[in-house]
């Protein structure tokens, strides 16, 4: 009984360890950038965004990230701005943000600020879940803004 005690709480460690290097690998990340915002130099002022790394060749990035991002322009329009960067074109950014595998989205604060990173696939849902904790609130859907544009030009 005693072995399978230790057993148990032998994975429980090694499961908790894993958790906190994961997450002090992404505040690493984070802060690493963070007042070194090269590769926003599009953003607009005072909206939230999310600067999305992809290749041409990433089969993930065409079938189910870059369509999530879609429906997210499409619905919140200019209340939103998505930032594209294909890393095969700009490694050096690529690098700068330490992005290793694509795709990889980051979220930007209103304030310019990274907040979160999701390496490998995020729905739309955990998208929007990140932006709206990083803004302290619910994002308007496009419809519900005066004079509101539902076209969002993606930034290269």
């Amino acid at each position: 009984m005693d072995s399978v005690l230790l057993r148990i709480l032998s994975v429980a460690l090694i499961a908790l360890l894993g958790w906190a290097a994961f997450h002090v690998a992404i505040w690493w990340q984070l802060r690493r950038v963070q007042g070194k915002m090269r590769g926003l130099e599009g953003l607009r002022a005072g909206v939230p965004a999310i600067l999305y790394f992809t290749t041409p060749t990433c089969q993930p990035c065409q079938t189910i990230q870059r369509p999530a991002l879609k429906s997210l322009t499409d619905q919140f329009g200019p209340a939103l701005q998505v930032l594209q960067v294909d890393a095969t074109k700009k490694p050096e950014l690529a690098d700068h943000w330490g992005v290793l595998s694509v795709p990889t989205t980051f979220i930007i604060d209103s304030q310019g600020q990274p907040r979160g990173v999701n390496h490998g696939v995020a729905s739309a849902n955990k998208l929007i879940g990140q932006i709206e904790e990083a803004e302290g609130g619910r994002l308007v859907p496009s419809a519900a803004l005066p004079n509101a544009n539902s076209q969002q030009q993606w930034m290269r």
